[in-house]
């Protein structure tokens, strides 16, 4: 793999790592690339097979939900069948290896803007901003609906399209996803813009680093003297960068990772 990465990249890879060995805060952020590593569609891909004529955007709505909640419901069934065989790539073994085995002196936190669970899969902690695949809750009362709280590694996992009905209130059960038009958690937004505001070096990997409010996190970040490195094989054009790594994560990372290894 090495023989067929340009020396730019390595050099870029190294300086990267002699950057992040002498820091204390590291601040993460992973969008959709990293997960469509792992062979999960991405939400801006077209739908396929039934959902061919539809959008994301017109059935990732409070709106759509109320008009069609058995349309809506059935989306997000179909979406989990999608994502329930896919398993961690090597971009979030490393990260969560990383986790891990940071030492005293230095501070991984880890966030997500992707809904499913292969961070944790693969041992991560992480704090979700778009909420969770596999986590449902009412769309009246919003209590969570712990029997369908269920990880893509329980057998016992369900795919039923039949309407769940919350037991407290009656209301129809929802994907504990943010939707379109609806406000991140948030506990997990400020966990979110406590950690980039106080870290040293901030990491996006596989996000554009364009859509808000996810976006202004490496802008604050760096507006508190964060330094910036991006890890997506299609830079996004953004002055704010400091180290561009213009490779897939699942390479990067290990790679990254090996070299941090050999300064410490």
């Amino acid at each position: 793999m090495l023989a067929e990465l340009s020396p730019a990249l390595i050099a870029h890879v190294q300086k990267a790592a002699k950057l992040l060995a002498a820091q204390q805060r590291i601040c993460v952020l992973t969008g959709a690339g990293i997960s469509a590593e792992s062979g999960i569609p991405t939400f801006r891909d077209k739908q396929t097979g039934l959902w061919e004529n539809y959008r994301a955007e017109d059935l990732a709505t409070p709106n759509a939900f109320a008009r069609d909640p058995e349309l809506v419901w059935s989306w997000y069934q179909w979406r989990r069948q999608l994502v329930a065989d896919k398993t961690p790539n090597p971009a979030h073994v490393a990260l969560a290896q990383w986790q891990q085995s940071a030492s005293n002196h230095q501070q991984l936190t880890l966030i997500t803007q992707n809904v499913d669970d292969l961070h944790e899969q693969a041992g991560s902690t992480v704090t979700h901003l778009h909420g969770n695949l596999w986590r449902n809750r009412c769309s009246q009362c919003q209590a969570p609906y712990e029997d369908q709280a269920q990880g893509m590694s329980d057998s016992n996992i369900r795919f039923d399209e039949s309407l769940l009905t919350c037991p407290h209130c009656d209301g129809y059960i929802r994907p504990d996803i943010v939707w379109f038009g609806e406000s991140l958690p948030a506990q997990a937004w400020q966990t979110a813009e406590d950690a980039a505001a106080h870290c040293d070096v901030f990491i996006s990997i596989g996000t554009s680093s364009l859509v808000y409010p996810a976006a202004g996190l490496a802008q604050l970040a760096k507006q508190n003297g964060a330094k910036i490195i991006e890890i997506n094989p299609d830079p996004t054009p953004n002055t704010i960068v400091d180290i561009t790594l213009a490779e897939k994560a699942g390479v990067v990372m290990p790679l990254l990772m090996k070299h941090m290894a050999e300064l410490s």
